[in-house]
This record gives C-alpha cells, sequence and structure tokens, in this order.
C-alpha cells in the first residue's frame, strides 16, 4: 500500500539527547487508524453450537507456525478470526474448506479455540445452503448413494476378500467373534487399501485371532464426513452400522481406519452404539512376540503418525513397538512427529478437496510431507491409516522422488517379515 505523504512528519532539525537529527532522522508518521468493521461476521459462527470457542481467541498467534496448512500457505485459526473482525463471511469463504482438522493448533491453543468443533459447524451451515465444492459434494453424493466415498458398489464391499489368499470370516456365518473387524471404505476398494487390508488378514489368521467382518453389510463410519459438514449423512450411517453391530456378539471392534476410530469411540455413543474399539496397531502391538519372523529386513523407516491416531486419540507408541519387533528395522523419526507430527492433507474432508487446494497451496501437504521423509534418508515412509498409501504414493512421485522412497503401510512390512 502506498504511503500517503501527507502522514509524514518531518522537522527541518531535531534535537535529541544532545545530539541534532536532520530531517531524513527525525521523520515520523501519523497514527494509522485501523477500521474494524462491526462483529456480525464473528457472532454469526459464535452463534452456533459447538463453534463459541471462536471468540474466545486472543490473538497471541501460537496457532499459526504450527498450522499445516500455513506452512504451505497462509492459513491457521488466528488469521480466521481476525477475518472475521474485518467482516468476512466465512460461511462463505474458501478458507471455510482449508481445515484439515488436524487439531494441532488446540494443542497450543491457551484459550482452548476448537477448530474440531468449529469448522464442521460453519461447515454444516454452508452444506445446507448448497456452498460446497464440486469434488467434496461428489464426495458426499457417492456416500449417500452407494455407501462410500469412492463412489464403489456395495454388493463389491467384500470382494477384497477374494484377494487375501487368507480365511476372513463373515459375521453373517459366524455371528459370534471376539473381534468385530471394521474394515472401511479404502481399505474394502482402494487398490492399495485392499493390500494392507490382505496383509492384516493374514496376520490375524497367523496370530489365531478370532475376528470376523461384516461385508456387505459394512458402510462407511463417515467420521470425515461429518467434520467435512455432512452430519445428517453421518448420523443415518452412524444408525444404520449400529443395527448392523447390534445382530452378532463380539467382545472388542478392530479398526483399520483411525478416522472409524474416532467416529466409533467418540460419537458412536451418542447414538446408542458403545463398544470397546482399538486401532490394529493397538492391537498387534502386544503380540509381535507371538508372529515368527523368517526375514531380516535391512530397512531404514520413518513413520508417519496419524493425526487422528495420534493426537486425537493418543496412540503414538503402539506402532513403533510394531516397527522395534520387525527384525533388520531402523527407525529414523523426521523432526515433526507424534505430539507435533504433520499432516497428510486427507483429514476432515481434505480427501477430496486436492483440486480445491491446489488453487490455495504451494504445493499439498502430503508433498511437504514427503519432501521431510526424503531428507531422513529412510528406504521407506510407513502409515497406518489407509488415506496415507495413496496420498503419499502419488506425492512421491509429484516431488520427483520416486525410487527414493518407497510407502508401506505398516501391516504390510510385518508381512514382509513374516515371509
Amino acid at each position: 500500500m502506498p504511503i500517503d505523504k501527507k502522514q509524514i512528519i518531518e522537522k527541518e532539525s531535531a534535537v535529541v539527547d544532545g545530539i541534532e537529527l536532520s530531517a531524513d532522522w527525525n521523520r515520523m508518521f501519523e497514527q494509522r487508524v485501523v477500521h474494524y468493521e462491526d462483529n456480525d461476521a464473528l457472532d454469526k459462527v459464535r452463534d452456533l453450537d459447538g463453534a463459541e470457542s471462536i471468540g474466545w481467541c486472543y490473538q497471541c498467534g501460537q496457532c499459526v507456525p504450527v498450522c499445516p496448512v500455513d506452512a504451505v500457505g497462509e492459513y491457521g485459526p488466528f488469521r480466521t478470526y481476525k477475518d472475521l473482525l474485518m467482516g468476512v463471511d466465512l460461511f462463505k469463504s474458501d478458507e471455510l474448506w482449508k481445515c484439515t482438522t488436524c487439531m494441532q493448533c488446540l494443542r497450543v491453543c491457551p484459550k482452548a479455540v476448537d477448530m474440531v468443533q468449529i469448522m464442521p459447524a460453519v461447515r454444516e451451515e454452508a452444506v445446507m445452503e448448497g456452498d460446497v465444492p464440486e469434488e467434496l459434494q461428489e464426495a458426499f453424493e457417492n456416500t449417500f448413494e452407494y455407501g462410500n466415498p469412492l463412489g464403489e458398489s456395495q454388493r463389491k464391499r467384500a470382494d477384497w476378500i477374494q484377494e487375501t489368499g487368507s480365511e476372513v470370516p463373515l459375521m453373517k456365518d459366524k455371528k459370534e467373534a471376539d473381534l468385530l473387524w471394521f474394515v472401511e471404505c479404502y481399505p474394502s476398494y482402494h487398490a492399495r487399501g485392499k493390500e494392507a487390508s490382505a496383509a492384516l488378514a493374514k496376520i490375524l489368521n497367523t496370530l489365531g485371532s478370532d475376528f470376523g467382518v461384516l461385508g456387505t453389510e459394512e458402510k462407511c463410519s463417515c467420521d470425515s464426513q461429518r467434520l467435512a459438514g455432512e452430519v445428517g449423512l453421518f448420523e443415518e450411517f452412524a444408525e444404520e452400522n449400529i443395527k448392523t453391530f447390534s445382530k452378532y456378539k463380539f467382545k472388542q471392534m478392530l479398526v483399520t481406519d483411525p478416522h472409524a476410530l474416532n467416529a466409533i469411540r467418540k460419537k458412536y455413543p451418542e447414538y446408542g452404539g458403545e463398544y470397546d474399539v482399538i486401532h490394529y496397531t493397538t492391537y498387534l502391538a502386544p503380540l509381535m512376540e507371538k508372529l515368527e519372523m523368517k526375514n531380516t529386513l535391512n530397512y531404514k523407516v520413518t513413520f508417519h503418525d496419524p493425526c487422528y491416531l495420534g493426537r486425537h486419540n493418543g496412540e503414538y507408541e503402539a506402532p513403533r513397538s510394531i516397527l522395534r519387533a520387525i527384525p533388520g528395522v531402523e527407525l529414523i523419526e523426521m523432526g515433526r512427529c507424534k505430539e507435533q507430527s504433520y499432516c497428510c492433507g486427507g483429514g476432515g474432508g481434505g480427501m477430496w478437496l486436492d483440486g480445491f487446494m491446489a488453487d490455495h497451496v504451494s504445493e499439498r501437504l502430503s508433498e511437504n510431507r514427503v519432501k521431510e521423509a526424503v531428507e531422513t534418508g529412510a528406504d521407506l515412509l510407513v502409515v497406518c491409516c489407509p488415506y496415507e498409501v495413496s496420498r503419499f504414493e502419488d506425492a512421491v512421485k509429484s516431488t520427483g522422488n520416486e525410487g527414493k522412497l518407497l510407502v508401506k503401510d505398516i501391516a504390510e512390512l510385518i508381512v514382509e517379515a513374516m515371509g
């Protein structure tokens, strides 16, 4: 913004502490008046159930440097709060869809401004008004019509079982099991997800675990859709899944996806579904000594903590315990790990917003993370969230790191060591 010369105050000469200053050295500017709009935009947000904490921000700015989106663009709760003070309508702003609900900002906020509650509350209103990015709307419609965001047939949800080479019992045949394995959408349909599912099935059979899957009876947990604003869809699917769960007897629910873990553990109880639910890494970690490892893997690996397993649900040790139990594996931590782990960009609906985000960031979050992984000198980037294998493999290609870094689910690494 150009300087208004009328605001410049210069004296031909000024004496400060006995030192005479020429005009260039005593130049001052009149006080600039900052005009704020009224608080209507801010009030519109904090009047929503769950979004009240946006008004607690006292602009310390600690959230901005830890925000993963700010690392590749300009973002953060503090910036959002300032926009609201300046009259920006968040309900119609692109800023609404950038948040991945990774929980980094809440981790450092001294006032507990909770974007994991705020953004979904505002997004819910935007969804009801039809103000949704096109690719996200497509994921919503696919979920509604097919039971999964990929738009695959519900009849094919159990087809992955035929590709495993392992026995994967259906709960409709067993009726009762120690473990009900909730597989989720990407592990059931996506090519790389199915490979990880096959690996986990082999591990469970080797352990002699008593488990069963729902197969075609299973529908998306819809946690990411909920966080992206489609609360009605989440409620419908939660109720349907809970109804299906009630048909069978099981002691514990095993989940592949940290997002499903979050939904079933934290939100399903609100709809009458309370279960002992556990992520597969938490289940496998204390059982690793029961697996015979025939192969020594001479790999240097680095591990990416999923936001919804780590910050959201407090599990950091189990995946690392598994890696330490695999012969020949050397774990090299990235600088941003555990509580401070970076985000892959897939949470909060981000899995279906890559095209939208391309117009707002210098690079994808997954690309930023892959570069960090390469810098460690690791051979493998190990993950344990179904979103991440595809996101990071794409990022390896787009950053020109093919041949330098492979991406594997931790279950695939275990099976490789088992031989």
